[in-house]
């Protein structure tokens, strides 16, 4: 992975994007987006262990692995994530120096691995350098977070009412009365007075065209 001349730091939260080269669609069915989900999942942690071997592991042994692992400082902390077609957006805060760095690289890589087995593949599948751009206000997390959840809506992958119900952003699991684990809901619901206030925010239209227009260099990519 190319070497970053911006600094991550700690504490600090970021929108982090990538997408596949040649814009190749690697996130296009359940099997693989579970993967990722289960990737994201797994190298939030620092591992001794690859994803592909832990997968072998025995029931006991992987609850056993998984209980250790848990215990010990997170590298990053998940807000919210989008799985779209030809890339992905993530919103998270780094805890560990290179936290960030090494969460994704860990999770390109071991998608880009299963991708290729599964599709009798070969070379690389994401662009060398993913972008990251640091939030310094709450108005921009909230706002880069409704941006991330309505991403399928704004690419007209689905239609609004099924945003809901879609998996393949966070949005479904703020929704939800238990989020896994993966997913830290409370920091955004605190900022409301319930979960049916969230959602109102992410459905406004008129607020999400006025703000949309004054982060475009937060959203890294072109938006209309």
């Amino acid at each position: 992975m190319p070497i970053r001349n911006a600094i991550l730091a700690n504490d600090q939260i970021y929108h982090v994007y990538n997408r596949s080269n040649g814009k190749e669609i690697i996130f296009d069915n359940k099997k693989h987006n579970d993967r990722a989900l289960d990737l994201l999942n797994y190298y939030r942690f620092p591992h001794k262990k690859r994803y592909s071997h832990f997968k072998d592991l025995s029931t006991e042994e992987k609850i056993t692995y998984i209980s250790k692992i848990e215990k010990s400082v997170p590298l990053v902390e998940i807000y919210a994530f989008a799985l779209m077609p030809n890339h992905f957006h993530l919103l998270v805060k780094q805890i560990k120096d290179k936290g960030i760095s090494k969460f994704i690289s860990n999770f390109q890589n071991s998608f880009a691995k299963y991708f290729n087995l599964k599709n009798k593949r070969t070379g690389s599948l994401f662009q060398n350098m993913f972008k990251a751009k640091r939030l310094e206000s709450e108005g921009d997390l909230l706002n880069v977070s409704r941006y991330i959840h309505l991403n399928p809506v704004n690419s007209f992958l689905i239609k609004p009412d099924s945003l809901i119900n879609y998996p393949w952003t966070s949005f479904y699991y703020y929704l939800r009365k238990n989020s896994p684990d993966f997913i830290s809901t409370d920091m955004l619901l605190d900022m409301f007075e319930s979960k049916k206030k969230f959602k109102e925010f992410v459905f406004d239209k008129k607020s999400y065209e006025e703000e949309i227009k004054k982060l475009r260099k937060l959203l890294l990519e072109k938006v209309p």
